[in-house]
């Protein structure tokens, strides 16, 4: 479970309501079924209208992304790299099919046996940026969903309090049934905005975070993958591939390689 999706979840959600009660309102008085049927009813609907069946199949994974907690381990990926060229360098190309099995990154894998199969390292690249981007365009698709939702859940809230607005007006017969009934067409706007930032904009935005750093990982393999095709060396391909990692991922990595070396 993604801890800090679930803490947002509750924090946001959890300090709204206590901030409502805190003012005397009543928890019932946020539970309004026909405000949410218009907001919610309204924003999948729309959504629904905005993309394709195979994309909207795609939920229940994207759904998984931003739940369940997936760790990317640079430090491991790369010193399987370095291993490798080091392999490489002593034993030959030919030498990385026996660990082919061996290797979890099936990214890495493939990159591998092109190199080992003897692919041109142009067309190495090329294969390998456009299964990047294949896989880039696959996830956007999940956030440009949220995003999307988040678009749509406002519009349909000012839908509902207009609606709700109307009926109001309709029937000004009884001044004492206003207030409450004014009240209830404002919650469709609330449901909107509320489901908006703390449900679907942060929804889109944890699954582009999570997309970053997968084709950070994937970018840091393709350079590794051509630099051993390359036969270079594997303390520049080290070197080379810190790089391609934020400052305080590089700083954790040097870090324990100090500690290994004192010990």
């Amino acid at each position: 479970m993604d801890l800090t999706t679930l803490i947002g979840l509750v924090l946001g959600i959890g300090m709204m309501i206590l901030a409502f009660l805190e003012e005397g309102g009543l928890l019932g008085a946020l539970l309004i079924p026909t405000a949410a049927m218009i907001v919610f009813g309204g924003t999948f609907g729309a959504t629904i209208a905005s993309f394709t069946v195979d994309e909207l199949k795609k939920i229940p994974y994207f759904c998984k992304v931003i739940f369940a907690e997936k760790k990317v381990n640079y430090a491991e990926v790369l010193d399987s790299l370095v291993d490798t060229a080091d392999k490489a360098r002593r034993e030959g190309l030919l030498s990385l099919e026996s660990q082919l099995s061996t290797i979890e990154n099936q990214f890495m894998a493939r990159g591998l046996q092109l190199v080992i199969d003897g692919t041109d390292p142009d067309l190495t690249r090329s294969m390998l940026e456009m299964e990047i981007e294949a896989f880039e365009n696959g996830e956007k698709v999940g956030y440009d969903m949220f995003n999307a939702m988040g678009g749509f859940a406002p519009t349909m809230g000012i839908i509902g309090t207009v609606m709700g607005m109307v009926n109001v007006l309709a029937n000004l017969t009884n001044p004492d049934d206003l207030g409450p009934k004014i009240a209830v067409a404002f919650m469709a706007t609330l449901y909107g905005i509320a489901s908006a930032n703390l449900l679907w904009i942060p929804f889109g935005t944890k699954i582009k975070v999570k997309t970053g750093r997968d084709i950070l990982l994937m970018e840091m393999i393709l350079e590794g993958i051509l630099s051993i095709q390359a036969g270079e060396n594997p303390r520049v391909i080290k070197e080379k591939l810190l790089t391609f990692l934020p400052v305080e991922i590089r700083d954790v990595i040097t870090q324990e390689e100090n500690v290994e070396m004192r010990m």
